[in-house]
């Protein structure tokens, strides 16, 4: 009798330990692959957009300025973060703002869904610390955030757990690789990808033990929207700036009006000490929406703008289910 036996998947070689590349490599470990990671810096990842990102979990927020691709993957990814990191704080966000911005106030209110209104006791209930501070809020309960330089190492450790393998300082290209890769490099894989352009989003670290949140704040502001974001040890991440420029650093200008607008959230953080200024460069196609490509063998994830720690987990999900069963989300994958 003649026996036959299955041949093995061929190896999956991703390229990019940030966000995006880590979330592939996770799920695709999972599911019983040969998963090898590549990433050209250090593990500290420094020089990864991810380093310097927000973190925020928040579909529903922004679903104000984002197509609705946004808000249904950001609301799938939630549940792929509680399921894999069940330790992710999902204490919801608020929204707030000063009587002369009602009318921005009220119109956020209306293009999103999945909150609800805050009185002035309300608020301080919530977030003592705001007391005082504004008469009403929009109080989003089943959103989240993360800390970028924490998860990521956790993520590269569940990777590591689930089978995978993780070589930092290893700068290859896909014609280095066997079996299946996939391309996560961002804003490098413009040597094949000449529509993606850098965004700049520039960010604040200060510390204070005078302000105490237990969720992010976005500020409405017509000129400079901001969020404040609670990190460990009393350090809050101030940020929001989306800037059409590749230059990195933090201008004069955004630090004045980012530390202006912590101010106006709340005025002990103008007593705040300055741990550290950065940017990062977001990778954007011109409609500002990711994209999976797939190519023959190849597949790239690219594009997840100003939304990687909200869309990365869904969009893995995304490129294992074609790799295992054929399945293709047109609001997202394009295939050559």
């Amino acid at each position: 009798m003649l026996q036959t036996t299955k041949r093995p998947d061929p190896p999956v070689s991703i390229i990019g330990a940030g966000i995006a590349g880590a979330w592939q490599a996770l799920l695709f470990a999972q599911a019983g692959h040969s998963v090898t990671l590549h990433e050209r810096g250090d593990a500290g990842m420094t020089d990864a957009t991810s380093h310097w990102a927000g973190g925020m979990l928040a579909p529903w927020c922004e679903a104000e300025v984002a197509e609705p691709v946004i808000s249904r993957l950001g609301q799938r990814s939630l549940d792929i973060w509680r399921r894999e990191l069940p330790d992710t704080p999902f204490n919801g966000s608020l929204v707030v703002a000063h009587p002369r911005e009602r009318n921005d106030f009220e119109r956020f209110a209306r293009m999103t869904e999945g909150h609800r209104r805050l009185d002035a006791a309300g608020l301080a209930a919530l977030e003592p610390s705001l007391e005082g501070r504004f008469r009403d809020a929009l109080f989003f309960p089943t959103e989240g955030h993360v800390e970028p330089r924490r998860v990521l190492p956790k993520l590269h450790q569940r990777i590591v757990a689930a089978g995978g393998t993780i070589k930092f300082g290893s700068d290859v290209s896909a014609a280095d690789l066997d079996g299946l890769v996939i391309d996560c490099r961002g804003l490098s894989a413009r040597d094949e990808q000449s529509e993606l352009r850098g965004v700049k989003g520039e960010m604040i670290l200060i510390e204070t033990p005078e302000v105490q949140l237990a969720r992010p704040v976005r500020l409405i502001h017509p000129r400079w929207p901001l969020y404040v974001i609670p990190r460990e040890d009393n350090l809050f991440m101030l940020g929001a700036t989306s800037i059409e420029a590749e230059d990195t650093g933090v201008s004069v200008r955004s630090a004045l009006e980012l530390l202006g607008a912590a101010y106006a959230v709340h005025p002990a953080f103008g007593e705040a000490r300055i741990v550290e200024f950065g940017s990062g460069l977001r990778p954007a196609y011109p409609d500002n929406l990711p994209r999976i490509g797939v190519r023959g063998g190849n597949i790239s994830v690219n594009g997840l703008y100003r939304h990687g720690f909200l869309l990365a987990p869904a969009l893995a999900e995304l490129t294992l289910g074609y790799v295992e069963r054929g399945q293709i989300d047109n609001e997202v994958m394009q295939c050559a």
